[in-house]
């Protein structure tokens, strides 16, 4: 592996990394190091669409914990990132 290519933890495969941390904490640090470039971008649409799914202001702190929530479920856990939980759309409240 060269030095901008990482093991990536989400798909399995040998890739190019991203150039920066996506975050200024310890969270992106492990997406840095364990996310290649490819499943961030998929990451970034699949979190448009929860936003839009459940009606998320990204200013909110709930909203932004449980965006964060979700980066350790579905990005670097085991959570099927194309499973969205549509029993709640309309019910949750931010």
């Amino acid at each position: 592996m060269s030095d901008d290519t990482i093991h990536c933890r989400r798909c399995g495969a040998d890739a190019p990394g991203m150039a920066k941390a996506p975050f200024k904490t310890e969270l992106g640090e492990r997406i840095l190091t364990q996310i290649c470039a490819d499943c961030w971008k998929d990451w970034l649409q699949h979190q448009t669409l929860l936003i839009n799914h459940y009606g998320l202001d990204p200013r909110d702190p709930r909203a932004k914990e449980f965006l964060y929530q979700q980066v350790e479920e579905v990005l670097l856990g085991d959570a099927d990132a194309r499973q969205v939980d549509r029993s709640q759309k309309g019910e949750v409240e931010w």
